[in-house]
């Protein structure tokens, strides 16, 4: 009873900003019809709460097994919680990255982290210290247990992840990945230095230096654009990196510019630019009270099914 109090005054709040928001901006023809924009709504509130849900575990005991990578119980997230609060930064980070990279598959869930972070139960795991020291070792050790790794039919990547390879050899492949990244890393010394000198060059402005980060990433192997941002956000919502996206970054994505377009123009026809479409974006989140991720998921989810509302876990 009282999530549905919950939800109904989110419902009420949300509804009120987007009918300010049309009033006070520009019209949203792709919600005129109820239906749609109660699920557009809906769509909303998922997406505060995934973003939410990182802090929410955050703030609750997180047991040493998560960090373990062969207990049944591992998780990358929650790991790199226990990590940050151990002032290991540069494993939380590396974990982050690894949990981008793979992603979670719907049903081996985080077996690849798990077994490539593990080592497949060998020791030393491939923790940080040990792949930026030799990520040449690193492409051999995957190499020579990518048959293993890839077994069964259970198996894979996360939705955010469909084009990317397992291969320790493939341009898309997850040794070119992680060699790079450890490059990408290792030119400004570590993760703190990293984050730090991209906040210092930005004057402390997070959404610049979200911006600045997002674009040196361009370096990393099969990090397009909705791995960047997914890796960024969740260095934010962990707490790593005081940074915040100032807008959505929709030049080279799919679902959510034509959710944008959908929404703000009515139709997929290309009638607004990019850039034009972003600055729009960006209002409606300030009017919405809410981030640029939530607005980016959110569009990105609806589009699928305006007028049916489906949850989505991803």
């Amino acid at each position: 009873m009282a999530t549905q109090r919950h939800n109904l005054r989110e419902i009420n709040r949300l509804g009120a900003a987007l009918a300010t928001f049309e009033q006070q901006h520009w019209p949203l023809p792709g919600i005129i019809a109820p239906l749609d924009r109660m699920v557009f709504i809906r769509q909303l509130i998922d997406s505060i709460r995934r973003v939410d849900f990182v802090s929410r575990i955050a703030s609750r005991p997180i047991s040493l097994q998560r960090m373990d990578p062969n207990s049944d119980v591992f998780d990358p997230i929650r790991a790199a919680l226990r990590h940050k609060d151990a002032g290991n930064v540069d494993e939380a980070c590396w974990l982050i990255f690894l949990f981008t990279h793979f992603g979670k598959h719907p049903k081996s869930k985080w077996r690849y982290v798990q077994e490539v972070y593990g080592k497949l139960g060998a020791q030393p795991h491939w923790s940080w210290l040990n792949v930026s020291a030799d990520p040449g070792g690193f492409r051999d050790w995957l190499r020579a247990n990518e048959a293993h790794i890839s077994r069964g039919i259970d198996r894979g990547f996360g939705g955010h992840r469909p084009y990317t390879s397992l291969s320790a050899d493939k341009p898309n492949g997850t040794g070119a990945a992680v060699e790079s990244y450890v490059d990408w890393v290792r030119r400004h010394g570590d993760h703190q230095q990293l984050i730090a000198g991209a906040l210092n060059a930005c004057g402390g402005d997070p959404k610049r230096a979200f911006d600045q980060l997002y674009r040196s990433m361009k370096d990393v192997r099969s990090f397009g654009r909705l791995a960047r941002f997914d890796y960024l956000t969740m260095l934010a919502k962990t707490g790593l990196a005081a940074i915040t996206p100032p807008h959505t970054y929709l030049q080279g994505a799919t679902g959510p510019i034509r959710g944008a377009r959908l929404m703000l123009q009515g139709s997929m026809a290309v009638e607004l630019s990019v850039q034009e479409l972003e600055h729009r974006l960006v209002a409606l989140g300030d009017a919405l009270g809410v981030d640029m991720q939530v607005v980016e998921d959110a569009l990105c989810n609806w589009q699928k099914h305006p007028s049916h509302y489906v949850l989505f876990r991803g």
